[in-house]
């Protein structure tokens, strides 16, 4: 019996070992487990931080395509309104060359009628004076 007792004995030290062994097996695992679902949370959160951030840069730049695109034409408009405004200018340029001769041909003439008119005032004057003498 003592031998029964004592295999009794040794099988549940055995037994009671195993499942020392087996409880630190499981803390462990346990603990890797935990640790495990800390990092698929710590990405998962990253993951949906650099999904926004990639969402928002993708807003931003089609933002930035807009205001580009809304500039480019702007500018068009800018080269076509100087192009315009240069062919007016050009256009001003020849009319006034047009009309530099003309201007100078009508200073001419107001210089001969301002001579003219001269000469006829000096007639009416002379004429006046003839008029004057012979009412005397």
């Amino acid at each position: 019996m003592e031998t029964q007792s004592e295999e009794l004995k040794q099988a549940m030290h055995e037994e009671t070992g195993a499942l020392a062994v087996s409880v630190d097996d499981f803390a462990a695992l346990e603990e890797r487990v935990r640790r495990a679902v800390d990092v698929v949370k710590r990405e998962r959160d990253a993951r949906t931080a650099a999904e926004a951030r990639a969402a928002e840069l993708e807003t931003r730049a089609t933002q930035a395509e807009t205001r580009r695109t809304e500039l480019e034409a702007r500018v068009a408009q800018s080269v076509a309104r100087q192009a315009d405004f240069e062919t007016r200018a050009a256009l001003a340029e020849a009319q006034l060359k047009s009309q530099s001769s003309v201007i100078e041909q009508l200073k001419i003439d107001v210089g001969a009628l301002n001579a003219e008119r001269d000469q006829v005032k000096q007639r009416v004057e002379r004429l006046l004076t003839q008029l004057d003498t012979l009412e005397l």
